[in-house]
C-alpha cells in the first residue's frame, strides 16, 4: 500500500511561486517514476509534469514549461512542483501520482495507479 501526502497549497497573487511536496508516507516511490496532474471543475485531470526515477528526464506539458520545475529527494521519498511565475489559470487541485511501471509513464492518468488527496492551488488576478 502507497500512501501520497500532498502539501504546499496555497493562495497567491499572480506572478508568484509556490512550491508543492509529495512525500510518501507508507510506501516508496523512489524506484517509480513519478507525476504532478491538476484538475479543476468540470474538466478532466490534466497531466502537468513527470519525473524518471534518477530525477534526469523531466517531461512538462506546454502551458508550463519554462515556470514549473519537477524534481525529486529519493532518500527523503519526496518528490517536488516548483511553481513560479503563476497564472490565475493555473488555479486547480494539484495531485501527485505514482507510476505503475518500474520503468516510467506517459502523460496519461491511466498509467499512474497510487494518487495524493491534492492541494489546491489558487492564483488571484
Amino acid at each position: 500500500q502507497v500512501q501520497l501526502v500532498e502539501s504546499g497549497g496555497g493562495l497567491v497573487q499572480a506572478g508568484g511561486s509556490l512550491r508543492l511536496s509529495c512525500a510518501a508516507s507508507e510506501g516508496t516511490i523512489s524506484t517509480y517514476a513519478m507525476g504532478w496532474f491538476r484538475q479543476t471543475p468540470g474538466k478532466e485531470r490534466e497531466f502537468v509534469a513527470g519525473i524518471s526515477v534518477s530525477g534526469g528526464i523531466t517531461n512538462y506539458v506546454a502551458s508550463v514549461t519554462g515556470r514549473f520545475s519537477i524534481s525529486r529527494d529519493n532518500a527523503k521519498n519526496t518528490v517536488y512542483l516548483q511553481m513560479n511565475g503563476l497564472k490565475p489559470e493555473d488555479t486547480a487541485v494539484y495531485y501527485c501520482a505514482r507510476c505503475r511501471s518500474v520503468s516510467g509513464c506517459s502523460s496519461s492518468t491511466r498509467e499512474y495507479n497510487y494518487w495524493g488527496q491534492g492541494t489546491q492551488v489558487t492564483i488571484s488576478s
